[in-house]
């Protein structure tokens, strides 16, 4: 696999550019972290979906980038929270509330990969990873 600093960034980089220019899709090397943040993605209804290809020397995911009618990336907002140099950790009372509720936060808590609004349900906090508008 080829030596990536930040793998979510390169993932959140890759959506927004491929996004940008109106691909239908974009690939990347896949660790399980991105995989579960694809999967929220799309719980979300943020990406039409994913596709793990197992290849040599390494996997990918594909991910299949969903626009509105008029051609608008679904995807308006796309940000890093939790850098490798400045971890983000908040409790289930401090989660942020991405747009007044529009937009979600992606958290990573003990029991998996979710979004701030779920966390908050289930009563834990974690780091939070980034945030989809």
């Amino acid at each position: 696999m080829p030596f990536i600093a930040d793998p979510i960034a390169d993932m959140l980089t890759r959506i927004r550019n491929a996004s940008m220019a109106r691909q239908p899709e974009t690939t990347m090397p896949t660790t399980k972290i991105l995989v579960a943040i694809a999967k929220v993605m799309r719980d979300e209804g943020y990406i039409g979906g994913y596709e793990i290809t197992e290849a040599k020397p390494f996997n990918t995911l594909t991910i299949q980038l969903k626009y509105t009618p008029d051609k608008r990336p679904a995807i308006r907002e796309l940000k890093r929270v939790s850098k490798l140099g400045l971890r983000v950790y908040r409790g289930r009372d401090e989660l942020p509330r991405v747009k007044s509720g529009l937009g979600v936060a992606i958290v990573t808590t003990s029991q998996g990969v979710m979004t701030g609004y779920e966390a908050r349900r289930r009563g834990v906090g974690g780091e939070v990873l980034c945030t989809v508008y």
